[in-house]
């Protein structure tokens, strides 16, 4: 059985996808620019030149430099490691957790799913960031603390998605026979039903890693999420909010760092939706 149905034409309609393909030399640029980081950063991102501090974008320093001395260009290049780290394990956790509670949940149904959706309430009561800074406030701030807030917060997403697709094709004719066949529990659960019910959920993580990415910056920026000297978008605005009046570059290249990758990341994710038919 196919894991994820798609056309005959699936390659021939990749090809002819200009926005997925936009989305992905997006992402691969950033992916490239935080690997190459090492080679590519013209300065030390942590080194401080009081002599150059404040300098507008010039040849020396394309991006100018912060009220420290440091080049603004090369810590956006090394920050894009730290950024794309939060957003794809940021993403992973509340994934797996997600679909195994919701695979659960839709297969097995009665006090099992009752038991999980009454929990998915509970999460869901309260607003999505006031629940994540109280768990960042209570385990103390860096980025082990965003991880575990994401996890412990953002699966009931997933967990509902795959809920919802598993209740629906468990009573069709394929798990319906895997069944009759005598196959296993398991076996019906994460061979037959989940591959096919995976398709609404990869579509979502590209959705979900924007917000990840912009949640990280805000907390990076509150001050509990990756800590200063480290090259971080969220940090470097908000070590530049004072300066924003005299010296706009020093917020601007972070800033327009995070808008293109969560760009990058929304492209990605509209045209997989297309691609897979996830709309239809």
């Amino acid at each position: 059985m196919s894991a994820i149905p798609l056309s005959p034409r699936w390659s021939a309609r990749f090809g002819r996808q200009p926005m997925l393909l936009t989305g992905l030399a997006i992402l691969g640029a950033f992916v490239a620019m935080a690997l190459l980081a090492p080679l590519i950063a013209p300065y030390d991102p942590i080194y401080q030149d009081a002599a150059v501090k404040l300098q507008p974008p010039s040849l020396a320093h394309p991006f100018g430099t912060d009220n420290f001395g440091r080049d603004v260009l090369s810590r956006v290049i090394w920050g894009a490691r730290i950024d794309l780290q939060i957003a794809v394990i940021g993403v992973i956790f509340p994934f797996l957790i997600g679909t195994a509670i919701g695979t659960m949940a839709g297969f097995f149904g009665g006090w099992v799913d009752a038991l999980f959706m009454r929990i998915i309430d509970v999460v869901l009561a309260f607003p999505f960031l006031v629940l994540m800074l109280s768990i960042i406030a209570i385990l103390g701030p860096g980025l082990g603390s965003f991880y575990i807030a994401m996890a412990l917060v953002g699966w009931v997403s997933y967990a509902r998605l795959i809920r919802a697709q598993i209740l629906v094709l468990k009573t069709q004719d394929f798990a319906v026979a895997a069944a009759s066949l005598g196959f296993s529990r398991l076996r019906i659960m994460f061979r037959h039903l989940l591959p096919n019910a995976l398709a609404g959920s990869l579509v979502f993580v590209m959705s979900d890693a924007v917000l990840v990415l912009l949640n990280g910056a805000a907390i990076s920026y509150l001050g509990l999420g990756v800590q200063p000297p480290v090259a971080e978008w969220g940090v470097m605005v908000a070590e530049a909010q004072g300066f924003i009046t005299q010296a706009w570059w020093i917020t601007l290249f972070p800033g327009l760092a995070i808008v293109t990758l969560a760009f990058g990341f929304s492209l990605t994710g509209d045209a997989l939706a297309d691609l897979l038919g996830v709309h239809e």
